[in-house]
């Protein structure tokens, strides 16, 4: 199978059956992501506990990249250290807005990786990050309801 068929799978299938689309009772960060260009339009949940994301949720709408990016995002990050979230993020970023990732970097982010062809289509760049650039504003502005266009 194909690195190209590999992507187009998962993409599919975190669109079609996301993971942790809900909201949560307890929430400590919030934020809200919209592209007004595009209409994704996303609210991330966090509990955060002792510096460690105990739960996450979201929900919204969105194109498939979006909604996929969003589900795979919370599936890695439940159980990891903020500092670490955050490191994760930057390089998902980097990876979908610059050529000079490290494979090292590639292989932090593990099958997140499978996003790098998103690279090849500048105007979905902002679909996989929207929900990243949320969680950012979550953790670093907590309990803000914030509006991400990137």
């Amino acid at each position: 199978m194909s690195v190209r068929n590999l992507y187009q799978q998962m993409i599919l299938d975190h669109n079609k059956n996301p993971r942790n689309f809900k909201d949560l009772e307890l929430v400590t960060h919030r934020a809200h992501g919209k592209n007004p260009l595009c209409g994704d339009d996303y609210f991330v949940f966090l509990h955060v506990d002792n510096g460690v994301v105990e739960d996450i949720g979201f929900k919204g709408v969105g194109c498939a990249i979006s909604k996929s990016s969003a589900s795979i995002m919370t599936t890695i990050i439940k159980g990891m250290k903020v500092d670490d979230v955050l490191s994760m993020k930057d390089d998902f970023i980097a990876l979908l807005t610059r050529d000079d990732v490290s494979e090292e970097q590639k292989k932090n982010l593990g099958r997140l990786s499978i996003f790098e062809g998103v690279k090849e289509y500048p105007v979905r760049v902002k679909c996989a990050t929207l929900i990243w650039r949320a969680l950012e504003s979550s953790l670093l502005l907590e309990q803000s309801e914030t509006v991400c266009t990137e």
